[in-house]
């Protein structure tokens, strides 16, 4: 294997989709592992992500964004602040049959996702360079937002709220200060779920916070 992509490396990814119960036919595995191959050959000159271990990259990367897949609906997924393509494109290789928009501002990373969904064959994926501000939805919005690394919770739900579709949901993926994060959201608001994700070889506390409206927003645009 090449890119960093060793035996180990899938190993890991392997003994990691085992554990949590993730069951991937050969053409799912090999595009995740070609994934990390290509983080890895990309990380080198643009660095995409401050995670420089291959292995490490399954854990952290792979594996992190696969934890949320029992969550993930079957509509439309907006990938917010999305980076290099995560927590989407794992989401979009696990689960074909979702539609998966990719969200950043960052060109060098954008290009990525672009190579990535080209050279894995992925037609249920659209990256787009924009800042979220100034993204305008497709008619209706996104069945879901998800955001892994991207604002605090009050700013993720505010700067997203008109991309969500009515009756839609946030997919919001946090650590252990999540907890200041929810109070200082606004009325109307309501965290639905809150799931600890186990995520195997990875210390230190994830979860997923499932926010919703329960008014109708008069004021959203």
């Amino acid at each position: 294997m090449s890119d960093g992509v060793t035996p180990q490396v899938a190993a890991r990814l392997d003994a990691g989709l085992s554990a949590m119960h993730i069951v991937v036919d050969e053409v799912q595995r090999d595009r995740l592992l070609r994934l990390v191959g290509l983080l890895h050959k990309w990380n080198r000159a643009y660095n995409l992500t401050a995670i420089r271990s291959p292995e490490e990259m399954v854990s952290r990367h792979l594996l992190d964004s696969a934890a949320v897949l029992p969550f993930v609906d079957g509509g439309a997924l907006l990938d917010v602040g999305a980076g290099p393509g995560l927590p989407g494109l794992v989401l979009a290789i696990l689960q074909p049959n979702l539609s998966v928009t990719l969200l950043d501002s960052n060109g060098k990373k954008v290009r990525f996702q672009r190579q990535a969904m080209m050279e894995l064959g992925l037609g249920n994926v659209t990256p787009v360079q924009a800042r979220v501000e100034a993204f305008e939805p497709p008619t209706g919005g996104y069945a879901q937002v998800i955001s892994r690394a991207f604002a605090s919770l009050a700013d993720f739900v505010q700067l997203t709220d008109h991309l969500l579709a009515p009756g839609g949901h946030w997919l919001a993926m946090k650590g252990p200060a999540a907890d200041e994060e929810l109070a200082a959201l606004e009325a109307g608001l309501i965290v639905r779920e809150r799931h600890r994700l186990e995520v195997p070889f990875t210390a230190g506390e994830r979860q997923l916070l499932i926010v919703e409206r329960t008014d109708s927003n008069p004021g959203r645009p």
